[in-house]
This record gives structure tokens, sequence and C-alpha cells, in this order.
């Protein structure tokens, strides 16, 4: 990389797309990144010049036996709806262990379509603490999401495909073209078609609009792709033959006498295994100084499991003396299925928890006017109050109280937006070292890693730390006992319900010895403690409503739905896409958030 001073960019005066692309005329190659951090020329699958995959097999076979580096996972309070900058905080907290001369990478989870032009933007970072190329990782990438929602909807060609058939079809010439029949209940089909859109229109359609040659007439729909079993796959697999394996267990519908329909039944799962076979290779970035990035999976931790892949953070701790990992959205969604889901599967523990918090979230949460995405800022959010300030501390010591459940003494990661005041700043240090938490002041979107130092001293002398890591629940805990010690000691709740349908889908799991085996993934709101996203703060005296109860069979999740939540959001008034564009000049994408 040429001579170039970050610090240069003013932050304040310029739009992030407007810093990424200034930054990434100074950009390293991916082979030079690769070099660098330890990765052979072979097992580098360049995808361009400044983009790459890493070959994970080959990696991992000739890193075996090389110790793991600190592993450090970083997750945030209940977010205000704009985000509290995970990732920002993730990619300058990489850059200031740089600077401290520690080898460091981090993984981010690539941004889904949906959010990119919709209301949340790209998240790419922002500020001086950005991931870059910022465009292309922004607008698909490598192809990954793609991927999965090509092999996701290949399941429901398939399936479709065979009821159609079927019904047209007499048992004789079923057998002449080795087809035996499935019987599949039109009425329970148990996946829907994907869009990597926020599309409300298509959460509930009908199929199969005209003569007997165009399908079977039912109900249907679509959901987010990153929603979709096939990337929960992606996320937790940990070999291809562990990959393999889950993609025939995926079930896709029920047949009329009640017993799963699998893709293995449809003859699918190997087709769709080979879409995704490219997929698996986490991809290569860097951030705006140089250092490694790695960007796999997707996010939503409110609907999915919202965690960097495994796979990721295999590969990175063998080659960085500090590896930070991304979990989606505050402690209570993203943190919780790194702690319980994420590490029981992959077997890593971690040296330290970072929570991102804000000044602007906590006087959300301590009762400030509602944030809006697309409309300005209520004044007091940029101007000093601290009775507004110290309500809101309320959420931050209840993610303090869960990362602690873990055993894990969190680093407080206070986000510096330039308008908070230091009366304000030394409040909630104030209010962090009474937990008895470490607190550390980043200034990464102001200044990038020089920005970030004092996090990074924080999370070095965190990662000396002994860890008694251990988790919420056993494998054994039945599955409601297990909803409710998450609602209980998570969410804060007082007390369940359900629905007699998902009750009775609880008992169904909790008398199958494979299914209660299963993960315990759950689907709520990000936007409060509760399930409902008006209750902020720290919510008291509330019920947590189970309103269904979804099985991911192949990723081995168990998904309890919380009242009130969609697997396709919707698209708001006034979206991100109407602000995007193309330098027609240069060439060059405008207006990326």
């Amino acid at each position: 990389m040429a001579k170039f001073d970050i610090t240069s960019l003013d932050a304040t005066k310029l739009k992030d797309w407007q810093i990424a692309e200034e930054a990434e005329k100074y950009m390293k190659t991916v082979p030079q990144i690769a070099k660098e951090w330890g990765i052979k020329t072979e097992e580098l699958l360049p995808m361009g010049h400044y983009l790459g995959k890493l070959d994970f097999s080959a990696i991992m076979e000739r890193m075996k036996d090389k110790p793991n580096g600190k592993y450090i996972e970083v997750t945030a309070i209940t977010p205000t709806p704009l985000g509290e900058g995970k990732t920002t905080s993730t990619l300058g907290l990489v850059d200031g262990l740089a600077k401290r001369g520690k080898v460091a990478s981090g993984a981010i989870r690539q941004p889904s379509g949906g959010p990119t032009f919709n209301i949340k933007g790209s998240a790419a970072g922002g500020g001086l603490s950005q991931c870059i190329p910022r465009t292309p990782f922004s607008l698909g990438l490598t192809g990954d999401i793609d991927s999965v929602a090509n092999a996701h909807n290949l399941a429901m060609v398939a399936l479709t495909a065979r009821m159609q058939h079927e019904a047209n079809y007499s048992d004789e010439i079923l057998s002449s073209k080795n087809l035996s029949r499935l019987d599949i209940d039109p009425e329970r089909i148990e996946i829907k078609w994907v869009i990597d859109f926020c599309a409300q229109a298509l959460r509930k359609i009908i199929i199969g609009i005209g003569g007997e040659m165009d399908g079977l007439t039912m109900r249907s729909g679509f959901a987010i792709t990153v929603s979709s079993e096939v990337m929960a796959i992606l996320s937790i697999f940990t070999s291809l033959k562990d990959l393999r394996e889950r993609m025939g267990k995926i079930v896709v519908a029920y047949n009329r006498q009640g017993k799963p329909v699998t893709t293995r039944d449809l003859e699918v799962d190997g087709a769709m295994t080979a879409w995704i076979l490219k997929a698996t290779n986490p991809n290569l970035l860097q951030t705006m100084e140089g250092q490694p990035i790695l960007v796999h999976t997707g996010p939503f931790a409110n609907i999915a499991v919202g965690q960097s892949s495994i796979i990721a953070d295999q590969v990175a701790l063998k080659f960085s003396e500090y590896h930070v990992t991304e979990s989606g959205f505050g402690a209570d969604i993203g943190f919780e299925k790194f702690w319980n889901i994420k590490c029981r599967i992959s077997g890593l523990r971690p040296d330290c928890s970072v929570i991102v918090t804000s000044v602007r979230a906590l006087k959300m949460h301590g009762g400030g006017p509602k944030v809006v995405p697309g409309q300005p800022l209520d004044p007091s959010y940029s101007t000093e109050n601290l009775k507004l300030l110290e309500k809101g501390c309320a959420n931050l010591l209840t993610h303090i109280d869960i990362v602690k459940k873990s055993g894990i003494n969190p680093v407080v990661c206070i986000n510096g937006f330039y308008s908070d005041t230091k009366p304000e700043i030394d409040l909630i240090r104030r209010i962090v070292k009474q937990s008895g938490a470490r607190v550390a002041l980043s200034q990464h979107w102001l200044k990038g890693g020089e920005g970030a130092l004092e996090l990074a001293d924080a999370v070095i002398n965190a990662c000396e730390d002994k860890v008694d890591f251990k988790f919420l629940y056993e494998e054994s805990t039945p599955l409601r006992q297990r909803i409710e010690l998450i609602a209980r000691e998570i969410y804060g709740a007082d007390d369940v319900t359900y629905t007699p349908s998902a009750l009775e889908k609880a008992k169904v799991i909790e008398n199958d010895p494979n299914m209660q085996k299963m993960a315990t993934c759950m689907v709520k709101t990000h936007l409060s403690l509760s399930h409902n996203p008006n209750l902020k703060g720290r919510p008291k005296g509330w019920t947590l409503p189970i309103s269904d109860i979804m099985i991911h069979h192949g990723a081995g999740f168990v998904m309890p739905i919380a009242s009130g939540i969609k697997l396709m959001p919707g698209t708001a008034s006034n979206p991100a896409f109407r602000r995007i564009d193309i330098n027609i000049e240069t060439g060059k994408v405008t207006g990326l958030f």
C-alpha cells in the first residue's frame, strides 16, 4: 500500500462511500493481503485484484496442529433502527490491534440486499472504519447469497414439480420414471421461495395458476434469502462431509400420513450442495488500513443464527494473534446464539466479548424521542442530556449481565460520536465500572485505528483473564425449559405463553430424542429485549408469547417464534435505492451508505 494517512480524510464532511472511494486508491491487492497474513498462493482463489476466496479445506489441513490465537466476539446493546456500529467497531478494533503490533483479523457477515437497498445501509462500516472495496462488498460480493438463493429455490422447484407429476401421473408411470409417490400434503409445505430483497408483497402468494402443465394451484410465499436454512447450514457447517449430510436433512414438507419429506427424498440435496460449493470458502477483503477481513454468511440474527461462519473463524484463528468475530444485533440475540449455538457446534471458546454502545442509543432507551430511519434525529440526541442517558444505561447493564452469565467479563466499547460530550462519556464510564466490566471509548469512526487504541488495549488486557465459559443450558434440557431459561435469564420476561399449535409442536420435539438435541435458535425482534419493539430500556412485568416453532432439521435448529416476527421484511417509504446510482464518466457506484 502506498503511503497514505487515513486521518487526512474528514469523516464529518464526507459520505461513507466518498471516504471508501478515496481509501481504495491505496488498497493492497488480495494476493498481497494473503501473503502478509501467511496464506499460500495455492490456498488463495482470486476473484479479481481486490477480492478473493480462501480454500478452507487446504488451509485447515495444513494448519491443523497450529494453536489458535485469541478469540474475540463483538456484540451490542439493543440498537436503534439505525444500528449501533458493531461492524464499524469490529473493523476499528482490528486496526487498533494492528497499530499495537498484533497480527489481527476480523470476520463479518455479508450484507443482504434487503437492508442495503432499504433503510439500514450496506453494513460495510462507516467513517474511517470500513471494509473495502465497499461497492462489491455491498452489491453481491462473490455471489454467496445468490448461491444460497439458488440452492434453496432449487429445492422449491423439485418440490413443486414432484407434486405436479404425482397429481398427473399414475403409480405405474411414476415407477417407469424411477419415482415413488411421496404423497405430499399441499397444506403442509414447510419452506417458501427466497429472494434477497425486502418484498412484503411476496410474503403470501398463490402459485400454479393456469392449466395442469402450470403446476398445482396452492398457497406459497417468499422469505428473505438470509433466513433460509441453507444459509444457516453455511454458517455452522464444519467440513464438506458435514455440509453434504446436513443438506439432505432439510424437511421441505410433510406427506398426508404426517411423515417428513426431505431434500434427500426429492433427490435434490446433491445438486443443492453443488450450487453452494463455491460459497463454502470465506471471502478475503481488508480494512481501510490494510488488515485482513473475512466475510462469510449473512445477517439477521433476529430471524436467523446471524453469525460470521464457523469456517471463517477457524481459518482466521490459525493466522492471527487476535481474531475479532461479529455477532448480529444485541447480546440478547447475537451473543446468546454465539454462546449457546455457535460455540457449542464449533468447540471454540471466546477469550473476550465486546459490547458496543453509544450515547445516542442509551438516550433512546432512557425515553428519548422515537428514532425513525430516513428522518432527522431529534436534537436531544446531539445535545447533552445526562438524565436521559443515565436512565437508558439500564439497557446496557442488562447486556453486561447477559455476557457475564457465560463466564466472560465483557469490555464495553463506547462507540464515540463527535457530538458526544465529556460528561456523557464520563457518566457511562462510571456506570460500567460500577458493574465490574471494563470500558473504553473508541473513536474509530473519526480517527480509524488510532482512535481505537484505548479499546484495543482493553481487549488485550481482557484476553488475559481466565474465562470460566459455560453454556446457559445443557443439551439434555427439554425445549420448553430452554425457552423459559432464555426468556427469563436473557430477555427478563416473567413468563412464557404458547399458542395451541406451538405447544403441540414443543411436546412433539420433547418426545423425539433426535429433535430434542437440536440447538434452540430464538426468533424475536432485535429492537427490544422483549418481543415488542416499542418496549425500550429494560422492560419489566411482561410475558414472552411463542406463536409458532419452526424446525430446521438440516441445520439442527429448533426455532421458537415470538409473536409479530416476519421472515420477509418490508421496504420502507424512503428506501436507500432512491439515492444509489452510477457515475457515467467513471463507472463507479455512488450513494451507498
